[in-house]
């Protein structure tokens, strides 16, 4: 086991992205795979085109048809909720492209960018978008089985972004491989093979790590940390959807093999 001294600097040393200047080579204007940009920049799209082009009724028709709400599978309520099995269906990962404010997107967004990147780097495009898709729908499912019938809309990447955080400490903490992966580039801190799932929960840098995550994620959902004035409720369930189906369905994602184990 690592000592518990290094477990920051390991991690902040496989989620760092360092310019590749040796070599005299060019510094690329942002250091964020491509994927990351292009999602980024069509979140932000949607949002500025649901906050100042649709008004009034079209923006309340926009939301209801593709933000998640549980009411919308339970029999007694689902005749108050416009829409049919279309919307049932593709809610579980649109709600993922709207948000609340600008703060919430930028909070969703800059986590990804720290997190998101390091696990495209790793996974590539496809595998990257399919994995933050099921963390998604796992996230919708969390929250549906817990507010089953609710009539609040639930919006966010949050879900998504849970699972990257997860996905990235399979590997963040991984032991370490420096001499094997030499830092050429940004991308090389995120070709290290990945702690089998037992070995991550024998961790201590990586339990303290969920466990002050969860904590955390708990206290915000039920108001305890919530910013004064604060009206909106986190839907913190689908947070720990997200992050338990990252954590444990990484592996059917990653394309190196899992560090001393065939096995999660």
């Amino acid at each position: 086991m690592k000592r518990s001294a290094s477990v920051s600097e390991d991690f902040l040393e496989a989620m760092s992205f360092p310019n590749n200047s040796n070599a005299g080579g060019r510094q690329p204007a942002i250091n964020l795979p491509g994927i990351i940009v292009i999602v980024v920049a069509i979140q932000v799209i949607v949002h500025l085109f649901r906050t100042y082009w649709l008004q009034g009724r079209d923006a309340v028709e926009f939301l209801i048809t593709f933000a998640f709400i549980p009411a919308r599978y339970e029999t007694s309520m689902s005749a108050f909720i416009p829409g049919g099995t279309l919307e049932a269906v593709w809610s579980f990962l649109t709600y993922a492209f709207l948000h609340g404010d600008f703060s919430h997107l930028l909070v969703n967004m800059l986590f990804m960018a720290v997190f998101g990147s390091a696990v495209a780097w790793r996974f590539g495009v496809v595998r990257f978008l399919l994995f933050s898709a099921v963390c998604t729908i796992a996230g919708a499912a969390a929250h549906l089985m817990a507010h089953f019938g609710a009539l609040v809309p639930m919006i966010g990447a949050s879900a998504a972004v849970s699972g990257q955080i997860a996905a990235a400490i399979r590997f963040a903490f991984a032991p370490d491989t420096q001499s094997e992966f030499m830092r050429v580039d940004f991308r090389s801190p995120v070709h290290r093979p990945a702690l089998p799932l037992l070995a991550c929960l024998q961790h201590r840098g990586i339990v303290v790590f969920i466990v002050i995550w969860m904590v955390t994620n708990y206290f915000w959902g039920t108001g305890v940390l919530a910013p004064t004035g604060e009206e909106a409720r986190i839907a913190w369930e689908a947070h720990v959807g997200g992050f338990v189906a990252g954590l444990i369905l990484f592996h059917l994602f990653d394309p190196i093999p899992t560090a001393g184990a065939s096995s999660t």
